[in-house]
């Protein structure tokens, strides 16, 4: 797939991941539709690339914002044909150490953010994409959509249902829009504000970022970075391994 000359929504896209994402699209000649819910990230983010990046304020957590974006977006961005999914958040929830009414509103945001807004808007957005020459839908999901990690439950519950969205869409796809590509990016751990004072061995965001953008070039359904190409394997060889290597990650 060629990025040139494309226009490429991407959901959280001022921060973290999302940031050099757009930054490498704009550098491989791509115009991107930032969205995110900080006004002013998303103005220096256009700052910084006058002309090629366009912001667009929506808080994902809100599902009549979400559809209010979806139907807007495509009137201001009629060459639309790839949107990238890579919004997310995450909640350190201990359901038997803190009052479980007390966590309900984070988990409903992480609920609402990693998956409702994927499906809304992958879902919302097809019927344009399918009437594209190429079109693409990436939906970011992780190594811990494979095996979970006991202190985020809910978030690596929303990933495996991406995961698992994803991939019946790509057979929906396949059967009957297959100009559309339907891709899961399987990320790794990346060194961003989500992640601070957690876990080793991350990746930065930049190289995220071009691992993704370099699989979406290359072709393929799923896009693994970094090492969860290790734990795919480990998953197929000993999934019992692979659930307690990340038990406690």
């Amino acid at each position: 797939m060629n990025l040139a000359g494309r226009t490429i929504l991407v959901t959280g896209g001022a921060r973290g991941i999302g940031r050099e994402l757009t930054r490498q699209l704009v550098e491989r000649g791509a115009q991107v539709v930032a969205v995110g819910r900080d006004y002013g990230q998303l103005a220096a983010l256009e700052a910084e690339h006058r002309g090629r990046v366009h912001p667009w304020t929506v808080d994902l957590a809100n599902p009549d914002a979400v559809d209010a974006f979806i139907g807007e977006v495509t009137d201001r961005h009629p060459a639309l044909s790839v949107v990238i999914n890579n919004a997310g958040v995450q909640t350190l929830t201990d359901f038997l150490g803190a009052d479980p009414h007390s966590l309900r509103p984070a988990v409903r945001r992480e609920v609402a953010v990693n998956l409702d807004a994927v499906i809304a808007l992958s879902t919302g957005l097809l019927p344009h994409l399918r009437r594209q020459p190429s079109a693409a839908i990436v939906n970011v999901s992780t190594g811990l959509a494979l095996a979970p990690k006991q202190s985020a439950p809910v978030y690596c519950a929303t990933k495996a249902g991406v995961r698992t969205f994803t991939r019946a869409l790509r057979y929906q796809c396949q059967d009957a829009a297959p100009d559309v590509r339907v891709i899961d990016a399987v990320m790794a751990l990346v060194d961003t504000d989500m992640t601070h004072g957690r876990g080793r061995g991350k990746i930065s965001a930049s190289q995220a970022a071009a691992a993704v953008l370099d699989g979406m070039r290359r072709g393929g359904d799923e896009i693994y970075v970094g090492r969860t190409k290790l734990l795919r394997t480990i998953m197929r060889l000993s999934p019992t391994l692979g659930y307690r290597v990340l038990r406690n990650g």
